[in-house]
């Protein structure tokens, strides 16, 4: 994919399908969904007897259901739904395509000295029609951040407002930028991260072109730095396709998870009613289940588009995605899935309740298991288990088509990469998994958080 945003000029127009004569409502398309994910179960269920009786001589046959249920029945039935439901995702036309609605841009930054200035400079390069306010929060840097943004901001005439903010951790950067923020909606995006040119537009569009009830807007976050080396060129994958079919199938059912705060769109006052962002290590995690929980809608956007620095490292990567796993836990203890007031959200926040699981198995019986079966031991990793392969190369194909014409539409390039693509494909779980379980005890025994 292409990492050179401001190469592509954007004067795509939303297309009108005036032929488009049937409409299916939401709760048809979840129903629907769920029963075929059923049916798919079910078959995978079948087929899987002699599996099940073969590992049950080793473990006995509950310990092989239980193994069995964690890398093939459940994951099975979660890639049957989301097919299912990215077969009927269609997304909103846009009602406003030229907004001039004000809006602020709350960029919080902790030692971002070499990366400010660039931000600020694609912030300077929207088309969008309004007046846009940006506010740097300089959150305990120990470098010139503060002093570099205020001069990139005067060179650009920028509309800058830079501000300290001494106590550590991005919430409390952003809650203090809240006090200054005087228009109707907002936009948080990371210091790293580029916007694409028409980004301002797309997402403030989507917002205006919303019910009501709708608060916040996902934008699309894409891998800037993927020539680096292999990690990168992994992740630009996840993003492209893995990320962006969880928000595609969460945005289809009004309730996309999480409003992340490297690039989204939110209403001031409903973020105010809130509370602000909590002291959390997931803070937009629990910042969006508590909008879900107040029967507020969270919508995603795919042609708002930026680009973000991703971990080069396997260290960095590690306490990225662990945190990532361990704001989840945060935000099931704060918000409760039962306790979400729409059908769909329950359903989606529910669903988290399992990763645990799924990723304990994945990690202690299926990579195990795969090794054993290099040595002809194929009691986990065997015939049976590529039933599920399928079914996750067609959600990756059918997400690829989106994000193709997504692309089409900005006039950006899909960048080449096949090796990439196949460790994301076949490597790219057995990282994950650990990773998460690892997250997942951080939680659990309460260690000391590590933002970076």
């Amino acid at each position: 994919m292409n990492n050179q945003p401001e190469l592509y000029p954007s004067d795509f127009k939303d297309k009108v399908d005036s032929e488009q004569k049937l409409y299916i409502p939401v709760i048809y398309k979840f129903t629907i969904s769920h029963f075929f994910a059923f049916l798919w179960m079910l078959l995978s269920i079948y087929l899987s007897i002699p599996w099940i009786r073969e590992l049950g001589t080793h473990i006995t046959i509950p310990g092989a259901v239980f193994i069995i249920a964690g890398i093939a029945y459940i994951p099975g039935y979660m890639n049957a739904f989301m097919i299912s439901s990215l077969l009927f995702d269609k997304q909103p036309l846009l009602k406003v395509n030229d907004p001039s609605e004000p809006i602020t841009i709350l960029v919080a930054c902790h030692n971002e000295e070499t990366a400010i200035g660039t931000t600020l400079e694609y912030i300077k390069k929207q088309d969008y029609r309004g007046q846009i306010q940006v506010i740097v929060i300089d959150n305990n840097s120990t470098d010139r951040t503060f002093e570099k943004a205020a001069e990139a901001g005067k060179k650009l005439g920028l509309n800058l407002l830079v501000i300290r903010e001494h106590k550590p951790g991005k919430n409390h950067a952003l809650n203090t930028a809240l006090s200054y923020t005087k228009t109707d909606m907002f936009i948080t995006l990371d210091a790293d991260t580029l916007l694409h040119k028409s980004a301002v537009r797309y997402i403030v569009s989507r917002k205006l072109s919303s019910p009501p009830d709708v608060c916040a807007v996902a934008g699309t976050v894409l891998v800037r730095n993927s020539r680096e080396n292999f990690w990168a060129k992994m992740q630009e994958w996840d993003y492209f396709l893995g990320i962006a079919s969880i928000k595609r199938l969460q945005g289809l059912f009004q309730g996309t998870l999480v409003a992340q705060g490297a690039f989204s769109l939110y209403e001031t006052e409903v973020i105010r009613k809130v509370k602000g962002w909590p002291d959390a290590i997931g803070e937009d995690i629990v910042l969006t289940w508590n909008l879900l929980s107040t029967n507020h809608r969270v919508y995603f956007e795919p042609l708002a588009v930026a680009f973000t620095d991703v971990p080069v490292t396997l260290k960095h990567f590690f306490r990225q995605r662990s945190r990532w796993a361990r704001g989840m836990i945060e935000a099931l203890k704060v918000v409760k899935p039962w306790e979400q007031k729409s059908i769909y959200t329950k359903y989606l926040t529910g669903a988290n309740l399992i990763m645990p699981y799924l990723d304990f198995v994945y990690t202690f019986f299926w990579i195990p298991g795969l090794i054993l079966a290099f040595f002809g031991y194929h009691w986990i990793v065997g015939p049976a288990t590529l039933f599920v392969l399928p079914l996750a190369m067609l959600v990756n194909y059918i997400l690829y088509r989106y994000q193709k014409e997504v692309f089409r539409q900005l006039q950006l390039k899909i960048r080449k990469n096949k090796l990439g693509f196949i460790a994301f494909v076949l490597c790219y779980q057995m990282f994950m998994s650990p990773i998460s379980v690892w997250g997942y005890i951080q939680e659990f025994f309460r260690l000391k958080r590590i933002w970076k």
